[in-house]
């Protein structure tokens, strides 16, 4: 804590009011290179810092009203004290300042952003286009659209800006894409400080922890209604291979939908599955692990047993075909004429978006109700699971989630289980048990 400098003629407003009015400020040291003033007006006085900044020169910049005639409030009215603590902050903030723009320009949260999009795009995953675009269009726009945030200094923003937004976020948009929006949004702004540490603030990671920090909610839980009996989900892939038929899909939607149910595993990895990923001989389909979280993943894809038939189903897919090359592709339309449309070649699914027209379609055939989404059909494989007395944590691994997320999300379908479970040891207490009959020879 910096010493407190006494002056008798400026610590008190008796004191200060014994001084005659005059345009020069009366000064005094209170640090090395450091002054704190008092102009005397006719109706008050003012404090003032004065920065010696060498060959003669000063800064000097005006901190508040003195507490002449009014109560001191610690902020527009300052007592002496106070001052000094004013002043002793702003030269600190000034000289952090001048040393930041020593270092470069000034880094804008836009400019962060943008550097974090090009440095993701850069990395060569050439399998991640539908990733890439995902970040790019979501950065650009929900956060650079904002113009007064994007344009902003990184080093000046607070944790109320980030509050600000995320609060204009979760009005437009819905929870699941507020928090996707709201991590790629954290990673860039937390990439910029590893590459440009030394001209920011030493708080700055932690404005960003707070500003984005999830809002403490209850655990989401599975919707029961997207929760299907293993009846529907036959119902649903084989509509999918009727939709697929008519619409002339070739195959592609169907086995789609099929490792989706097969599997249970999200759409962003399932896209990403290659031909070498179907082990025919183990009935076992080898998903790559989602890019969810920064750390360092013990595996890289996950091994899914699966039925005899969806092997079978997925054998033209593999047929022929080099082990690196995507499993799961689609047909791409081009319109020849007006309502005239013609496929031009097979290219890899890139956004869950694609398969959205498709899906209604086959709810439609199903004669399922409409507000099903394809995510449906992990749930219904994990509460499979949870249903079929597997172990919570091998569910989780089967799924590529934690036991905490199953825990969260499923705990009704694990107390049924375990209470299933626990049924095969209750015994009759009351009832005596049959005697056993003994042959006599």
């Amino acid at each position: 804590m910096a010493k407190r400098v006494r002056e008798t003629i400026l610590d008190s407003p008796t004191a200060r009011s014994k001084l005659k009015a005059q345009p020069k400020p009366y000064f005094r040291a209170i640090d090395r290179g450091l002054h704190l003033g008092y102009r005397k007006g006719k109706t008050g006085g003012t404090w003032v810092a004065r920065r010696y900044l060498g060959d003669e020169r000063y800064a000097v910049e005006a901190l508040g009203r003195a507490d002449d005639r009014q109560e001191a409030n610690g902020t527009t009215v300052l007592t002496f004290q106070q001052a000094q603590n004013r002043a002793r902050s702003r030269i600190k903030e000034m000289e952090e300042a001048e040393r930041v723009a020593a270092l470069g320009p000034t880094i804008s949260v836009r400019g962060a952003i943008s550097a974090y999009i090009e440095a993701r795009e850069a990395k060569g995953l050439k399998d991640d286009i539908a990733l890439k675009r995902y970040t790019r269009c979501r950065l650009t726009k929900h956060v650079l659209s904002q113009g007064d945030l994007a344009d902003k200094a990184l080093q000046a923003l607070t944790v109320d800006d980030l509050h600000t937004w995320r609060a204009h976020a979760a009005t437009v948009l819905t929870d699941g894409t507020v928090r996707r929006v709201t991590n790629d949004f954290r990673a860039a702004l937390n990439a910029a400080i590893r590459r440009h540490g030394a001209q920011l603030p030493a708080t700055i990671s932690t404005t960003i922890r707070n500003g984005l920090a999830v809002p403490e909610a209850s655990a989401p839980v599975a919707r029961e209604a997207q929760i299907l009996p293993d009846a529907d989900v036959r119902r649903i892939v084989a509509a999918a291979a009727e939709v697929d038929a008519s619409g002339g899909w070739d195959g592609d939607l169907h086995r789609l939908v099929l490792v989706l149910a097969a599997t249970g595993l999200r759409f962003s990895q399932v896209i990403r599955m290659t031909v070498a990923d179907v082990q025919v001989e183990q009935n076992r389909l080898m998903v790559p692990v989602s890019r969810k979280g920064t750390g360092r993943r013990p595996t890289s894809h996950i091994g899914v047993r699966v039925a005899p038939d969806v092997i079978a189903a997925l054998r033209p897919a593999v047929a022929g075909r080099r082990g690196p090359e995507r499993l799961l592709l689609r047909p791409r339309w081009d319109m020849a004429r007006l309502g005239e449309w013609r496929k031009i070649d097979r290219v890899p699914w890139m956004e869950a978006s694609e398969m959205r027209r498709p899906w209604t379609t086959i709810l439609e055939k199903a004669g399922l109700p409409g507000d099903l989404v394809p995510y449906a059909l992990r749930h219904s494989s994990i509460v499979r699971g949870l249903r079929a007395n597997l172990p919570v944590r091998l569910v989780a691994a089967l799924h590529d989630t934690s036991t905490a997320m199953i825990e969260a999300h499923y705990s009704a379908y694990i107390v049924t289980a375990l209470d299933e479970l626990a049924a095969l040891a209750a015994v009759s207490l009351v009832t005596p048990a049959p005697a056993q009959l003994r042959s006599v020879g």
